[in-house]
């Protein structure tokens, strides 16, 4: 109501969504709709004397029985603000106000009839993400540009994820978390340091779970089977079961998935097909207690595991959909996470989160390490080489916040972070295992921050916060995790400010501006060398950004959003790759970076759908590397300047079995492996295309999904083994065409 109406609808009662009611019709004034809603609720509408309304509970509500749920249906247009205020602003701001760039990832894309993917398989569809593509669970994804490395290693990592209200990741890639039963995926875009602290210099990306239902049994469940064009088949199931243990104080939610991706890749060395399958397995588990008063507990765990048979590259010399090696390159991921959110809400609009968590994460890495020419002839003998990395984050925070009629809000709270981060490192040679200088570091950080929505007019409102912190990373070289004898690593104290502010031109227009600033800390890592280790320093952010924004009103119509920042990047960290393939870490200089993005959601009639997204780029680095390098060489990695998206659907929303088709396409840009002339290797600079369709039959939905209509060999990445990496002959390539059918019910 609130996006058709354009008013400020808000509400602090959490057992709000969980309320069902009948469609309003004939309602005149938003007076009457309102009443109409909520009759027999529970609650109330009271108008605000600044404007807009605030949703009460009435002082003696009525008992209700919930209303069953209805039988699904095809989704209506999407839009721009499905969960009306902005939750990883950890407030309750609307999104017209909200004075930022942020990108709501669902409904980004026209196709929603293919298999549940990761984050890195998001950014195909989605221009101001960009992302590696080493495979699921060792991909880095990066936000408008702010990209240190293609590589993995200790650096923590620049974008922040969190399910929930708790931290993923600190260092590496993000953790390849299939997006099943996700109610939104936010992207907070630019540095977040006062907000989220050390880490999120790109920005955050914040996962929300669906809650557990107090009120009502749901099921919901999706198989899908994928053929690849001379290739091996794929297949993938999952499942979700809610149950409420006491009608509206306690339920559990489970949810479970498995994937197979088939192998598309050939080994002619070893004369094997379909090398590159994985498998990915998952289970999620939800418990939700509302003892009353405002109080609410939930309590959560997750664990994902992905087993890669080989790595996902080819090399242009034996084709661009094969290579030739000695042996299989597999790689294994664990991930193990859990979480403890206990808040309060008081009537008053205050609300208290205490949100504890702790997330395992450990990756198994193989690769052929045997010398080889350019033309692909062996020049020594088989070499094995294997990295393991073993994670652990520990992360509390407890935070205070309030959200008033007159638009008011504040936040105020505490964050304390353990991470633990150990790399081992191996070299097998002629039934020799060897050990080789790995490095542990733990940090361990500790920050206070507070921030402040104030409402100068009804259309002005002006944001003012900050984060002091202090972190310090502590490190032991060795080739074994050992608890003692560490070297005393760098203290870093700063201030992270924030000052922004939004002006609301219409109720469906608002101009917004920011200046944020962000930072990670330093650490010990492996240096360039055998045996050697070196200490990097801690990196800093400033980002300036103004946009506009503009939301739909009612079903059908336009929202839009652009913006246009700058950046100013100093010290930058960097993991890097030796010539012979070793890995080190560097502080590779300063960077400056600047991006325009825009957005466009249209539903021009009912049925039809129109998206358009694109970002344009451009960096400049400064620093002992880019200075010694050509000077069209000394760009930031994986940064593309033109990367954009386009979709057109349409759905018969009056006939039965409600079919929709739909066609999308995304262009990627020229970028690079990384700065400097070793790894100035060219990437990306493709487009595909792909097509859906689908249909109702009974409560279940059926989808035909073709992806890479074209058949496109491009190349995606340039990277994919170490110690090949010299020969400048490796791409990582699309998935050949292929085609999805699957079908989707629930209760």
């Amino acid at each position: 109501m609130a996006r058709q109406t354009g008013e400020d609808i808000v509400s602090t009662d959490p057992g709000l969504r969980t309320i069902r009611t009948p469609a309003v019709h004939g309602a005149p004034t938003v007076d009457a709709a309102l009443r109409q809603l909520l009759q027999g609720t529970g609650y109330r509408a009271r108008r605000l004397p600044g404007g807009g309304y605030r949703i009460e509970r009435m002082a003696a509500p009525p008992a209700r029985k919930p209303l069953p749920p209805p039988a699904p249906s095809a989704p209506p247009p999407a839009v721009q603000d499905p969960d009306i205020v902005v939750t990883a602003s950890k407030q309750r701001i609307t999104l017209l106000r909200y004075p930022g760039s942020l990108t709501q990832i669902a409904d980004r894309t026209a196709l929603p009839g293919t298999a549940t993917g990761t984050l890195s398989d998001a950014a195909h569809q989605v221009p101001i993400l960009q992302s590696t593509q080493l495979g699921a669970g060792r991909n880095k994804v990066f936000i408008r540009g702010i990209a240190d490395s293609s590589f993995n290693g200790s650096t923590q990592a620049p974008t922040s994820v969190y399910l929930d209200d708790v931290q993923l990741n600190y260092s590496g890639p993000e953790p390849g978390l299939r997006l099943y039963d996700m109610a939104s995926v936010e992207v907070l875009e630019g540095p977040q340091g006062t907000l989220y602290g050390s880490g999120a210099i790109g920005g955050v990306i914040r996962l929300s779970s669906n809650p557990v239902n107090l009120h009502d049994v749901a099921t919901a469940a999706t198989v899908g089977v994928t053929a690849t064009g001379g290739a091996e088949p794929g297949f993938d199931l999952a499942g979700m079961l809610n149950l409420p243990l006491l009608q509206d104080m306690a339920g559990v939610r489970l949810v479970g998935y498995h994937i197979r991706d088939g192998g598309y890749l050939r080994d002619v060395g070893r004369q094997l097909g379909d090398v590159n399958r994985s498998d990915t397995s998952g289970l999620r588990v939800a418990a939700r207690v509302a003892p009353g008063d405002g109080w609410q507990v939930e309590a959560s765990g997750a664990g994902q595991w992905i087993d890669a048979a080989d790595g996902q590259y080819a090399e242009r010399i034996e084709g661009a959909l094969a290579r030739r090696t000695l042996l299989a390159q597999p790689f294994d991921n664990r991930l193990l996470f859990g979480r403890l959110v206990v808040s309060k809400d008081w009537d008053n609009g205050l609300r208290f989160v205490s949100a504890s968590g702790i997330t395992g994460y450990d990756t198994r890495e193989t690769f052929d390490a045997t010398p080889r020419s350019a033309q692909g002839a062996v020049l020594g003998p088989e070499t094995i080489y294997r990295a393991n990395h073993d994670k652990q984050l520990l992360s509390q925070e407890a935070r205070l916040s309030r959200s008033m009629a007159n638009g008011n809000s504040w936040v105020a709270g505490f964050t304390v972070v353990s991470d633990r981060d150990v790399l081992t490192r191996s070299v097998a040679q002629a039934g020799r295992d060897i050990s080789i200088v790995g490095v542990t570091n733990v940090t361990n950080a500790v920050s206070g921050f507070g921030e402040a929505t104030v409402a100068l007019t009804p259309s002005l409102s002006v944001t003012l916060g900050g984060r002091y912190s202090s972190a310090r990373t502590d490190g032991n070289p060795s080739a074994q995790a050992r608890p003692s004898s560490f070297v005393k690593g760098r203290m870093t104290r700063r201030l992270d400010p924030t000052f922004a502010a939004s002006w609301r031109l219409a109720s469906d227009l608002a101009l917004f501006a920011r200046f944020q600033t962000g930072y990670r800390t330093g650490g010990l890592a492996v240096a360039p060398g055998i045996g050697r280790v070196t200490d990097y320093k801690s990196d800093a952010i400033t980002v300036v950004e103004t946009g506009v924004r503009k939301l739909r009103r009612g079903a059908t119509g336009l929202a839009a959003s652009g913006s246009i920042s700058a950046a100013w990047w100093k010290n930058v960290q960097a993991d890097l790759i030796t010539q012979r393939g070793q890995p080190y870490t560097a502080n590779i200089g300063n960077a400056n970076i600047v991006a325009v993005e825009g957005n466009l959601d249209w539903v021009p009639v009912r049925g039809l759908h129109v998206l358009g997204a694109f970002l344009f780029t451009d960096n400049y680095v400064q620093g002992p590397i880019a200075n010694l390098s050509r000077r069209n060489n000394r760009r930031l990695p994986e940064t593309p300047p033109f990367a954009a998206h386009a979709g057109l659907s349409y759905a018969w929303e009056s006939a039965r079995a409600q079919p929709r088709i739909g066609v999308a396409a995304d262009y990627t840009g020229r970028s690079l492996l990384g700065t400097g002339d070793f790894l100035d290797v060219s990437q990306g600079r493709y487009w595909t295309a792909d097509a859906f369709a689908a249909m109702r039959i009974g409560k279940a939905e059926l989808s035909v999904t073709l992806n890479n209509l074209t058949d496109r060999r491009a190349n995606q990445f340039a990277f994919g083994n170490p110690f090949s990496l010299s020969l400048r002959d490796q791409l990582t390539p699309l998935r050949p065409r292929n085609v999805r059918i699957g079908i989707t019910t629930g209760w």
